[in-house]
């Protein structure tokens, strides 16, 4: 299991910019070290442990991109249509099927078929015009090189493929196979153990009892980490007791990577998990400045990471993407890019608080000049789930924002860039 040192952040209970918690994050988390091999078929979603050398030259030969007819270039006339005859044919997977050609010769080629020895350039096969002698019109004008793929333009031998960190895609796989390699040295998939926290909490399937809620945030946090890869233990729902909760904090710390958990990270009494991790480890932080997620607390459990989330589920969500998607990053060692906020036009008026980074539920939609406008969810509540599954994405407002107005300048996420 990663672990973390015991003064891994000294922020005290100010409320934390989330800028701020994201770099600790990434200054004093360890990765976490087990790697395995996996074949290809296995890798998508997985983190490589070591960058990919290219152990060949990709393309290994030069080779046609077209169907068509391959040439010298310096046979071909500058100012007029070139005749020559076809000296033979080559196709993809075979070599030139003919001993051996003239000057003054073209040869038949198809896609991905090697250039014969001394050709250079590639005429489509729609560009040029057949004669009745079985000779060929190439049009003039095509530059030398035209349609031929150079061995090693894509890779060559030695070069880094893949960088160490990243998140493998079917297209990753792709570029690995198409070098020969068959299998790939990934780290270890996390362990994460959730739980909600509340008397007031059920589980769905239960009768609804009066002042319950059937609990959302297990399901939410559960679908958010395996979409990153993550294995997921499901402790279910605990009672506010601090006992309890502290115990099965222990537990969950000994044999996972991370623990989560939603609700009971406030100010209120009932608020037992914040007191419980102060109790059984180390709390670091448990305030950002951010709307909405403010309670959110940071800290270990025999130097295993926690994370707390508040309550409420669209606070769950927003704060999983901004603190708990680079904490996992930082343990396996991924390459983390923040999500690219892209500019869009305000279609609403809103005031916030200096100092706090606010997120705003919002969706698209296009005006008659093509432009983006988002127009914001009407319900601001951190626990309308409608908000999150009727919109397309968040507005960020920075801590120096105090006022939107319609026609502004905002930056968008979209929720498929951080899910």
């Amino acid at each position: 299991m990663a672990q973390l040192g015991k003064d891994s952040f000294g922020v005290g209970g100010e409320l934390l910019a989330i800028g701020k918690a994201v770099e600790l994050l990434f200054e004093r988390v360890p990765c976490v070290g087990d790697t395995e091999p996996v074949v290809l078929t296995e890798a998508e979603g997985r983190i490589l442990a070591a960058p990919l050398m290219a152990p060949i030259n990709l393309p290994s030969f030069d080779n046609s991109a077209v169907d068509g007819y391959a040439v010298r270039f310096a046979d071909l006339l500058a100012q007029s249509e070139t005749i020559l005859s076809v000296a033979g044919r080559v196709a993809a997977g075979h070599e030139l099927a003919c001993q051996g050609t003239s000057f003054g010769q073209a040869v038949r080629i198809f896609t991905g078929a090697p250039m014969p020895e001394g050709f250079d350039t590639v005429f489509m096969q729609e560009d040029c015009r057949s004669l009745d002698d079985g000779r060929i019109t190439l049009p003039a004008g095509l530059p030398k090189g035209s349609n031929r793929r150079l061995r090693g333009e894509d890779l060559r031998a030695g070069d880094e493929a893949l960088r160490q960190g990243r998140r493998l895609t079917p297209e990753d796989l792709g570029l690995a196979a198409a070098l020969g390699v068959q299998t790939l040295n990934v780290r270890r998939k996390l362990k994460a153990a959730i739980f909600s926290t509340g008397d007031e909490i059920i589980a769905p399937g239960q009768p609804l009892r009066a002042a319950a809620v059937y609990d959302a945030n297990r399901f939410l946090l559960q679908g958010l980490l395996r979409r990153l890869g993550v294995t997921v233990t499901d402790l279910g729902i605990l009672a506010d007791d601090p006992q309890t909760i502290g115990a099965a904090l222990r537990e969950a710390a000994n044999s996972h990577d991370l623990v989560l958990t939603s609700g009971g990270v406030s100010t209120g009494e009932e608020d037992h998990v914040k007191a419980a991790l102060s109790d059984n480890g180390s709390l670091f932080f448990w305030r950002l400045a951010i709307k909405p997620g403010r309670p959110v607390a940071m800290g270990t459990l025999s130097q295993t990471p926690f994370v707390g989330l508040p309550g409420n589920p669209v606070a769950v969500f927003i704060t999983f993407v901004h603190v708990v998607r680079p904490l996992i990053a930082a343990l396996e060692g991924s390459l983390f890019e923040p999500a690219k906020l892209l500019p869009v036009v305000s279609g609403f008026a809103y005031r916030k608080k200096k100092g706090r980074c606010e997120f705003v539920r919002v969706s698209l939609r296009t005006d008659a000049d093509d432009k983006i406008i988002a127009d914001k969810y009407p319900v601001e509540g951190a626990a309308v789930l409608t908000s999150l599954t009727r919109t397309h994405g968040l507005v960020e407002l920075p801590e120096d924002v105090t006022q939107v107005s319609p026609g502004d300048s905002i930056r968008y996420i979209d929720y498929s860039l951080i899910r």
